[in-house]
């Protein structure tokens, strides 16, 4: 007798099958978190390194308040960064990436360096494109 455990015909259960094209899977929540426009941009940022609040807010030019709050909450709750709550006058508050969120932030890096240095060929595609 093996002590192999017996395999089930009908596969893994769907809950055991993580899928990014399935409607219902945590890791299509999770993609469609991190590659939102502001989400994306502040996991490049955290990248370099911790984070206050407005530091942050001033790192990616033009985001609100409002929506960096809202993607920094997403953010955590993904288990992405965390938040550090400094002892001081006045209190601050401080962002890092978690382990995940440093792997996810250096898939993302790889993707902004390509396109930071493919701009010529975008810009020249765009301006073919309203000709």
């Amino acid at each position: 007798m093996s002590d192999v455990p017996a395999r089930d015909p009908a596969g893994p259960t769907q809950e055991l099958v993580s899928d990014v094209f399935a409607r219902g899977c945590t890791s299509r929540a999770a993609f469609e978190s991190v590659t939102s426009k502001w989400a994306s941009l502040a996991l490049l940022a955290l990248g370099e390194g911790g984070y206050r609040f407005n530091a942050l807010r001033r790192r990616i030019d033009g985001v609100s308040e409002r929506m960096l709050s809202q993607t920094l909450q997403t953010l955590e709750r993904d288990g992405m960064l965390t938040r550090e709550v400094l002892t001081a006058i006045p209190p601050r508050v401080e962002y890092s990436l978690t382990p995940l969120g440093a792997r996810v932030a250096d898939q993302l890096r790889g993707l902004a360096d390509l396109l930071e240095a493919s701009v010529s060929e975008v810009q020249t595609a765009r301006e073919r494109e309203q000709d």
